[in-house]
């Protein structure tokens, strides 16, 4: 009776094996994965906030509206419980993304008025680091989305399909075209012509 029940579960490993099921969980951990890095480079961004706000603060403190915007900007997206298997969660969280991308282009935009803000080595180096950052997000994000689409392709697909469907296997949702065009544009950061940060006063008449 033991023999039997030994190699009905080797007949029940090699025919899953056979449906998909190793690849499934393959392609699984694979997207938790990308996941995880998309996570990590968002995390990145937000961690440069605080300086970034505090430098800008130091030359354009009376930008109070713009400091704010960002400082709840980043406050949202620290605060939404993410996760990414469920599509309103997943829609919520690149919704905040987007907010606080918009953000910080503005903040970004305040220190054209600043040359001085501009020539700062702090500046200049937190910059810099925004700028990987956002270059490293648009990696991750494309990344998870290969993953996502590899993941879906192959538990739509006969047989992994009834695998999938027995062991409660779902479609993963994914970021979405309207929202993808919002958090992949990163934020201006470009310094070339700059408007001078205290105009002259116009000319009293007399």
């Amino acid at each position: 009776m033991k023999t039997v029940r030994i190699l009905l579960l080797m007949l029940l490993v090699v025919m899953l094996s056979g449906c998909g099921y190793n690849a499934i969980q393959q392609q699984d951990e694979a997207v938790k994965a990308q996941w995880s890095e998309v996570l990590n480079q968002y995390q990145r961004r937000a961690d440069l906030v605080p300086n970034l706000v505090n430098t800008v603060k130091g030359y354009a403190a009376h930008e109070e509206k713009v400091f704010t915007e960002v400082t709840d900007a980043r406050s949202r997206v620290g605060n939404i419980q993410i996760n990414a298997d469920d599509p309103d969660s997943l829609a919520k969280f690149q919704a905040a993304q987007g907010q606080l991308t918009g953000a910080l282009s503005r903040l970004m935009a305040v220190s054209e008025n600043y040359p001085n803000l501009k020539a700062d080595g702090l500046f200049q180096n937190l910059q810099a680091q925004l700028e990987g950052t956002e270059n490293r997000i648009t990696v991750a994000r494309n990344r998870y989305i290969q993953a996502v689409q590899q993941y879906n392709t192959l538990i739509r697909t006969f047989p992994n399909n009834l695998t999938a469907k027995m062991f409660g296997y779902q479609p993963k949702p994914s970021f979405t075209v309207e929202n993808e065009k919002a958090i992949s544009t990163a934020p201006t950061v470009d310094f070339g012509n700059s408007a001078p940060a205290n105009p002259a006063p116009a000319a009293s008449a007399h």
